[in-house]
Order: structure tokens, then C-alpha cells, then sequence
């Protein structure tokens, strides 16, 4: 997504770009996956609504400030975002940017948040945790997506991008999606997956609208994940797309903006 390019400050100090699009209807605050920015997000969405498009830390035109480990940190970007709005907004996270959400809930509760659309997220990670378990296509890019080399680490990212979904990306999008892998720095490519989280708690707390989707095809992140966050949350709705991969907002764009637009009306 392209839009008017701004930057917060969160308390931890570190400095957020956000790409706004749209100026009219409720905000909606977008976060993107691992290794990827906030230009993924289709400029359809936007419709209707003033988007948000986040960089979170470490990646597109967001700055490194470190603390990959530290929970309370993401929060505080993304809190330094809704800061900025004067009501609250819906949530929407892809992948990794679903982490990022149960990191702002576990610190700071539903404050400023209208809504919450989940796609392909994961929102725990470690070891055996249910809610981050992950498929074929991101277990064969480990460890070579994260080396330094880049005869190493090139072709694991460009493997790992058609691999998204169900038919490979191809064309121009397949080098967006690689380029925006490639700019993010090899070791926060590794310190995002440095971290041991459980959000039992945090998802079983949640006391706004919740809506969950997911590529039934998703071989980056496991279906089971979005199944065992919506056992969690209270009131949750669900849908697991069939012949869908892990860009469900790509795969199926009319659908997902439907979506979206039913829940910022709720």
C-alpha cells in the first residue's frame, strides 16, 4: 500500500513509519508479516476507510532500535500508532503482525481498538506453542533465509516468496515481496524468531469484535494456529479458505475486503 509517509515515536524510543491512505471512515491500522513491510497491503483497501500501513521494527523504512525480545517494546510502537488516532481503530494482522497485536493487548488491553481481522496469524511463537505453528515453506527456508551470505540466503527468499500461496507469485509482485525479504537486515530476520511467547491469557481476554482468516493451503503457517486462537477468543468468527495460501487478502481481495467492511460497521 502507498500512502503519505509519516513517522511516531514509541516510548521505547524507536521510530515507526506508517503509510496513511484514505481519508474518510474509521481508521484501520494495518501490520504486516515477518521480513515484508506495509507496502503488501492492497491499495483497495484503503476504500472506505483511512488506513494505516505499518513498518513494524527492523523492517521497510522503520528503524532498528533492537529489543526484538522484548514484548512490551512492540507494544509501544504500536501504541505510539493509535496514539495518533482520535477513535479507536480495527487491528488487521497478517502473519507476524498477529504477534505484534497480542504483544499491544497483553500490555496495554483493548484500549483504542474497535476490532481485530487476523489473516494467517500467528500470535504466540516458540517452541511447541500452538498458536505459532508454522508449514512446510517456512521450515525449509530455516535457517538459510536468515544467513548473512546471500548465495545463501537469496535463493531460500525467493523460494520461500512463491511459496506464499497456492500458485506462485510470478512477475513483479514476486520481486516486490523478495526485494522487501532482502532489505530487511539478516539478524532481525533471526531475532524475530528468537523469542518464546504464550497468549493464552491475552486471547482469552479479548473483549472486542474478532475475525479470523486463513489459507486452508497456508503452508507458511498452519491452519491449526488461527483454529486455536479462535477456540480462545471469546465470540470469534472464522473462516479457512480453500485453495488460498498464506495471502489470503492477495488470494481472495474481494472477499477479504468484504470482510473487513462488515466488521467496521459492527
Amino acid at each position: 500500500m502507498e500512502g503519505e509517509l509519516s513517522w511516531v515515536t514509541s516510548k521505547s524510543g524507536n521510530r515507526i513509519a506508517v503509510r496513511t491512505a484514505g481519508t474518510n471512515g474509521p481508521p484501520v491500522v494495518l501490520l504486516h508479516g515477518w521480513a515484508q513491510t506495509g507496502r503488501c497491503w492492497p491499495q483497495e483497501l484503503a476504500m472506505g476507510c483511512r488506513c494505516l500501513a505499518v513498518d513494524l521494527r527492523g523492517h521497510g523504512d522503520s528503524e532498528d532500535a533492537g529489543e526484538y525480545a522484548d514484548s512490551a517494546a512492540w507494544a509501544a510502537d504500536l501504541a505510539a500508532v493509535l496514539d495518533t488516532l482520535d477513535e479507536p481503530a480495527v487491528l488487521v494482522g497478517w502473519s507476524y503482525g498477529g504477534l505484534a497485536i497480542t504483544d499491544y493487548i497483553r500490555h496495554f488491553g483493548t484500549s483504542g481498538v474497535r476490532g481485530l481481522l487476523l489473516t494467517g496469524a500467528i500470535t504466540e511463537i516458540g517452541k511447541d506453542r500452538p498458536g505459532g505453528r508454522i508449514g512446510a515453506v517456512m521450515r525449509e527456508a530455516i535457517p538459510d533465509a536468515l544467513s548473512t551470505d546471500p548465495a545463501t540466503a537469496v535463493p531460500a527468499l525467493a523460494r520461500f516468496v512463491e511459496g506464499l500461496t497456492v500458485r506462485p507469485v510470478r512477475g513483479a509482485l514476486h520481486q516486490a515481496l523478495l526485494g522487501a525479504a532482502l532489505n530487511v537486515d539478516p539478524h532481525v530476520r533471526a531475532a524475530l524468531f528468537a523469542r518464546t511467547v504464550d497468549s493464552r491469557e491475552v486471547l482469552a481476554g479479548i473483549d472486542v469484535p474478532a475475525v479470523l482468516v486463513h489459507g486452508a493451503q497456508d503452508a507458511v503457517v498452519a491452519p491449526s494456529t488461527t483454529e486455536y486462537a479462535a477456540s480462545l477468543i471469546p465470540g470469534a468468527q472464522t473462516h479457512i479458505w480453500p485453495d488460498v495460501g498464506h495471502l489470503p487478502f492477495l488470494e481472495r481481495a474481494q472477499e477479504f475486503h468484504t470482510i473487513l467492511a462488515r466488521l467496521l460497521a459492527l
